[in-house]
């Protein structure tokens, strides 16, 4: 059989216009557009636009720092279009120009060089800085489709209990600035509308999820159902939701029904198997309670039972009595101490940090004590255990130090993820996670904040990245992790805000079902004060500071004479320990006489405050007398 000539030539003349197209277009990509720069204190931010061009693979980045040669300094996707330069300094000018790079190999001509100088920032800077790039991992990176987000940086499978964490980041997001008040509704709502929507499991949600279907994600071969902590870690920032989206418009009203209708489903009882003295973590209708593990403290779980007695379904909640053949069964209270510091609840060295953080983003632990212990002494006692345990270095890790601290569960250089503890070699094998010292900054705000500046300042460039601070770092092991997870960026975010202002805090334990589950359980105010400092601090002084006039109802001073140039901030702090408002941020004194001019806000009834003097070696005390 022959083959008629156009049946030949067609293919061909086909293969030459797509040939010829291709190469017209392939030619040469147009110059990338829109490049802007944004400085921090050691590292400069840049952003541009996407090229149109589809065949456009990726960017190329150029750059020269203090006015060297221009060289290639990295490679991004064809949908990435930021890239962060890590100078390593203040006061470095860094000069850039992008240049697109296509299938075939053709570079576009260079976009606009453009400058910019990175400036020595504030605390207030940085810290705006890192919840700023942390809120990225919940928003930016957030599932496209249910809003969830993802357990970690690699994967498309959300997490529950994180989902619940990036709730809380979202509100911290908008008040803030970093996103509108209607984008982290939106966020919230879409989330919401989508949980309405996914199998649970006598209420509870499972561990993992997709993050496009809802369908449940095995955690592991018994673990296919719900999970009683992940539900209740979701539960308390859907509830600080709830009290947040607080507006008349239909669709916040229909949120916060949402949230309520979740909230009142969640069966917690079922999870005591209906007779249990205790709470149980996991069921599924395959395995049942194959997996028993009881829910016991001192660990993460607390925030577990305090929702499952506030819970406002009768059928569905636990008796308050469960918080005490439950929660603090076993070997609970044992008044252990370390490094002067009193660990009255939990074990060993008070385990790894995550102890500390989980329950407490939105549960307010200040001011209050049920018979055990008061919660915010307890776990400052925790979080400065950690960090001298850091400085003695008793397994003799590298690195270790007074800036370089925080053992927490993280990404490991060895094992993949582990449950880091200071308790003994095999957990705490030299992997530092910046979510612990960070998500200690309430309690630790001092140590915290010096370990926050070391980790971006020094180790920023092999630390730090799109979404901030990576997960973990061990530098015995030259080791620094690429990841992100939800679970580690969440309390950085979350805690650094709860020690700024007190915002999640507050508008979790405004929930009306929150006060009356903590009179039956037993709690009662409580002043105890962890003062998170060893050191003698008034080798700084030539005197001791005062403050002036006292009693005091308007305007004050703190006068002191500072023996060299030292850097001071200071907080008003309440009888029981709570943080009111920053009365000054952090600057530089030169020595000498100084008198510091604040005021205390409007609204603070009469009665003993203290002014809580942030030094580099510690913290100063000292008693306001306010009066209306």
């Amino acid at each position: 059989m022959s083959l008629h000539p156009n049946r030949i030539r067609r293919p061909l003349l086909l293969i030459f216009f797509v040939w010829s197209f291709q190469s017209v277009l392939l030619s040469q990509p147009e110059p990338i557009t829109g490049l802007e720069l944004t400085p921090y204190d050691h590292h400069i931010e840049l952003d541009w636009d996407q090229s149109p061009n589809p065949f456009v693979q990726g960017y190329r980045i150029y750059g020269s720092q203090d006015g060297s040669e221009y060289e290639f300094l990295g490679f991004t996707n064809n949908v990435t279009t930021t890239f962060i330069d890590f100078l390593g300094d203040w006061d470095a000018t860094g000069s850039y120009y992008i240049r697109a790079l296509d299938n075939g190999g053709n570079l576009s001509e260079p976009s606009d060089t453009i400058s910019a100088t990175t400036f020595e920032m504030t605390d207030e800077e940085l810290l705006d800085m890192v919840q700023a790039y942390t809120l990225r991992y919940f928003y930016d990176f957030g599932h496209p489709v249910s809003g969830l987000a993802r357990e970690r940086s690699t994967t498309n499978t959300v997490t529950s209990g994180g989902s619940g964490f990036g709730i809380m980041a979202l509100i911290v997001g908008a008040e803030r600035g970093f996103i509108t008040y209607e984008e982290a509704f939106d966020r919230t709502e879409k989330i919401v509308n989508f949980l309405m929507t996914v199998p649970r499991f006598q209420g509870a949600f499972s561990h993992w999820m997709n993050g496009a279907t809802g369908q449940v994600i095995p955690f592991s071969a018994l673990d296919n159902g719900g999970d009683l902590v992940e539900t209740a870690f979701l539960i308390q920032g859907l509830l600080t939701a709830r009290q947040y989206y607080d507006g008349d418009e239909p669709a916040e009203v229909q949120l916060r029904e949402n949230i309520t209708q979740l909230w009142e489903e969640v069966n917690w009882n079922w999870y005591r198997r209906q007779t249990q003295p205790i709470l149980t973590w996991h069921w599924s209708p395959q395995f049942e309670f194959d997996l028993n593990l009881p829910i016991r403290g001192f660990n993460e779980a607390h925030i577990i039972y305090l929702l499952a007695i506030a819970a406002p379904n009768e059928a569905f909640n636990i008796p308050a009595f469960l918080y005490d053949t439950g929660w603090a069964s076993g070997s609970y209270a044992n008044n252990i101490e370390h490094y002067g510091y009193p660990l009255e609840v939990g074990r060993g060295k008070g385990g790894p940090l995550f102890f500390s953080h989980y329950s407490y983003l939105g549960f307010d632990p200040r001011g209050i004590a049920d018979e055990y212990t008061n919660y915010f002494a307890r776990n400052t006692a925790h979080s400065l255990i950690n960090y001298e345990h850091c400085i003695e270095n008793p397994y003799n890790r590298e690195g270790y130090s007074a800036e370089v601290w925080g053992i927490t569960a993280s990404d490991d250089p060895f094992v993949g993820y582990l449950a880091h503890s200071p308790d003994n070699p095999q957990e705490d094998n030299g992997t530092i996670a910046p979510t612990a010292a960070l998500g200690s900054m309430p309690y630790t705000p001092n140590e915290s904040i010096r370990a926050m500046k070391f980790f971006y300042r020094e180790l920023g460039d092999r630390l730090w990245g799109r979404y901030g601070f990576k997960d973990a770092f061990n530098l015995g092991a030259n080791w620094f992790a690429e990841s992100y997870l939800a679970i580690d960026q969440g309390p950085i975010i979350c805690m650094i805000e709860n020690y700024r202002s007190g915002l999640l805090w507050d508008l979790f334990m405004q929930n009306p079902e929150i006060q009356p589950a903590l009179d039956e359980i037993g709690f009662t105010p409580d002043s105890s004060v962890i003062i998170n400092s060893q050191t003698d601090v008034s080798v700084l002084f030539s005197g001791l500071p005062q403050v002036v006039p006292q009693p005091l109802a308007g305007p004050a001073s703190l006068h002191l004479t500072l023996k060299e140039p030292t850097r001071l901030s200071a907080n008003l702090i309440n009888a029981e320990g709570q943080l009111i408002q920053q009365l000054f941020p952090e600057a530089l004194f030169p020595a000498g006489e100084q008198q510091i001019d604040f005021e205390l806000r409007n609204h603070l009834s009469s009665g003993t405050y203290f002014l809580l003097l942030n030094t580099p070696l510690g913290q100063q005390w000292l008693p306001i007398i306010k009066s209306n």
